[in-house]
């Protein structure tokens, strides 16, 4: 695995556990009581951006890294996950 492949993933599932930390920790303003006219309930009361990227970089950094570990060991392979012979015949080494 190249290092643009391994920061390629890390961003991927950077971004993957984002949108999961997103609903988790997120207080709305319907919950906290305080609902700011104009705005929909749903919006968030008090967005800290700063505490949600440290909590996804928490999260991602360990799933990134057994990732990574599975990938390099040889676990998986892309022949694997070519179900459909894409990629086609696979000359042995």
């Amino acid at each position: 695995m190249s290092i643009t492949g391994s920061a390629v993933l890390l961003v991927v599932i950077w971004f993957m556990t984002l949108f999961i930390v997103l609903p988790i920790i997120m207080r709305t303003q319907a919950e906290d009581g305080d609902v700011v006219p104009g705005t929909h309930e749903g919006a968030p009361s008090n967005f800290r951006l700063g505490r949600t990227m440290l909590m996804t970089t928490l999260f991602a950094v360990p799933i990134w890294i057994g990732v990574v570990a599975i990938i390099l060991s040889g676990i998986v392979t892309v022949d694997m996950l070519d179900w459909n012979n894409y990629l086609g015949e696979r000359v042995p080494n």
